[in-house]
């Protein structure tokens, strides 16, 4: 510690000394009136600075610790980081701390799993803390994030964060009680994770809800928030916060759109950091990635066969609707393969229950739709399977983003393709996402063909949800934003039913004609009963990497 703080002593008069807490607050607007319940504003000098990457090694000492900051952040916030059991800081932390303690405005640009949760939360806890934020001054930072299970993740860092601290943090966001949460920002809220439709709610209809204190805006994964239709929500919250203000905007992949949201809630020329722009992949490094071409009959045993051999380690399967997910779930459970899942359909407090087991088993297999694809931190994942394939390469790298997170992170992926849809590693080529094929054998596959059809057939409610599922994954194919890969036409509804559990299609309300043009009936079903799984699990290899790369890769 004393050769930390003697190193930073040196630093600080060769930099003219960097500002301290006080000056932070300065610049954001500086804080106290302890005689009232609302913040004066006193102006302070504004850094006017050109839109440049900051070299940040200037600032902070090679040394990456988090011991590093002493003198910079408080000992609380260091214990808490202690705590979390953090050592050293990722890239995207050492180059953002030390600039957002200056109060600075900053565009992050980061991949997912590279710790911007910690590289926003340390410097806004910093702010409050350093003004000394009190529960009658209201909110002074709001932290906005696209889905409800990364709002609930950053709460939950904040928390650990937080433990040393007195000031009050909490979290509002849809399928909540919305008088609950008026009534906790009526009383004061110093720290607010949001989702952003909830937000403006409460901006525009809560009274009571004291933001004209506002400090800091940190909007997270803000590509995200704009892929999933909140532009509009975002324009309206910006006008609606205090313009003297300290923005942070953190986002995976730049855009058209983020630019035009920069320039909108940027005020202040903001420093752009980007660890990854030099970088030869788009995905972390310690992840494994790789694909499977698996005929349309053969997908749901390839992937049964390998959760099987997974069974005691932790995977996450990703499927392109809510109704596969809740099918395959069914299925999987009712077969003695336990299983969890997450998707949107289900309601806010089954999501949260699910996603904090998931997080704290040791194991386990959890089904899921993109809806847990963006920035969260589940520990130790040891398999991403994308049993259906992404709409582009971004959606691919958030999805692979949930193993090898942090600095020693590793973990594997695995594609499935059909072998029509090769062509779409053209795209992820691309995209700097290196992929190897995998090959595997077709005698060690758990062959239950003639059971699923037979279970699928006899079992009333499995029949629905996988008739359901059926559906749903001819939709999400037929509005693939790659459509001369992902043809719906060509299809071989024949084959393609086979792996939901159908010995012929069933008809379905979508327009799509089997490959000899013809619509195909509903089978019938009915009958209660049921089938139990009792195969042997493989112990030899499944999978093996092709030791020389197929041509095919890319030839189409």
């Amino acid at each position: 510690m004393d050769s930390h703080i003697r190193k930073l002593k040196k630093l600080k008069k060769k930099k003219n000394k960097l500002k301290t807490a006080v000056e932070t607050a300065k610049t954001a607007e500086e804080f106290k009136d302890k005689d009232s319940d609302k913040v004066t504003n006193t102006e302070g000098k504004e850094v006017d600075v050109e839109e440049e990457t900051l070299p940040v090694d200037a600032v902070l000492p090679d040394d990456t610790s988090f011991a590093s900051l002493v003198g910079l952040v408080s000992e609380k916030t260091l214990n808490g980081v202690k705590e979390m059991g953090f050592t050293n800081m990722t890239e995207i932390q050492h180059k953002s701390i030390a600039p957002l303690l200056k109060g600075r405005d900053l565009l992050g640009a980061a991949k997912t799993g590279s710790g911007k949760t910690l590289a926003f939360l340390i410097p806004v806890v910093e702010l409050l803390y350093k003004l000394g934020f009190k529960t009658r001054n209201g909110t002074g930072v709001i932290i906005i994030s696209p889905t409800r299970e990364l709002s609930l993740q950053t709460y939950g860092v904040a928390q650990d964060l937080l433990k040393e601290h007195n000031f009050t943090y909490g979290i509002i966001m849809g399928g909540v009680n919305r008088k609950t949460e008026a009534d906790k920002l009526q009383k004061g809220v110093n720290l607010l994770i949001a989702t952003p439709g909830r937000l403006l709610d409460h901006l525009q209809n809560t009274q009571g809800f004291i933001f004209s204190n506002l400090q800091c805006l940190v909007i997270d994964e803000a590509d995200r928030i704009l892929e999933i239709g909140f532009e509009e929500e975002m324009k309206q919250i910006v006008k609606l916060l205090p313009t003297k203000r300290q923005t942070v905007l953190f986002s995976a992949t730049q855009t058209k759109k983020i630019e035009d949201l920069a320039k909108l809630s940027l005020k202040r020329s903001p420093l752009y950091v980007g660890v990854d722009d030099n970088k030869e992949t788009s995905t972390v490094e310690g992840l494994e990635q790789g694909y499977i071409v698996v005929p349309s009959e053969k997908r749901f045993l390839v992937l049964f066969t390998f959760l099987k051999k997974n069974r005691n380690k932790k995977v996450m399967v990703f499927f392109s609707s809510c109704n596969s997910v809740k099918y395959h779930s069914e299925l999987l459970n009712y077969i003695d393969l336990p299983v969890m899942d997450i998707h949107g359909k289900q309601k806010q407090q089954k999501r949260t229950t699910t996603f904090f087991e998931f997080c704290n088993a040791k194991a386990g297999i959890l089904l899921c739709t993109d809806v847990a694809a963006r920035g969260l931190d589940i520990p130790q994942v040891d398999w991403i399977v994308q049993f259906d394939p992404p709409d582009d390469p971004k959606e691919y790298i958030h999805r692979v983003g949930r193993t090898a997170r942090g600095i020693d992170g590793s973990g594997h992926a695995l594609l499935f393709l059909l072998p029509e849809e090769l062509a779409f590693l053209r795209y992820l080529k691309h995209a700097k996402v290196p992929l190897n094929e995998y090959d595997f054998s077709s005698s060690k596959i758990l062959n239950i063909q003639s059971q699923l059809e037979k279970l699928i057939e006899k079992n009333y409610y499995l029949h629905k949800s996988s008739k359901d599922a059926y559906r749903s994954y001819l939709q999400a194919y037929a509005s693939h934003q790659h459509k001369n890969i992902f043809n719906v036409n060509t299809l071989d509804l024949q084959r393609v039913s086979l792996a939901f559990g159908f010995t012929c299609p069933p008809s379905v309300n979508l327009s799509v004609q089997s490959s000899k043009g013809e619509r195909i009936q509903r089978r019938g079903g009915g009958g209660g009963f049921g089938y139990k799984s009792n195969h042997r699990q493989e112990k030899t290899t499944f999978f093996k990497k092709k030791k020389k790369p197929d041509s095919r890769q890319f030839s189409r």
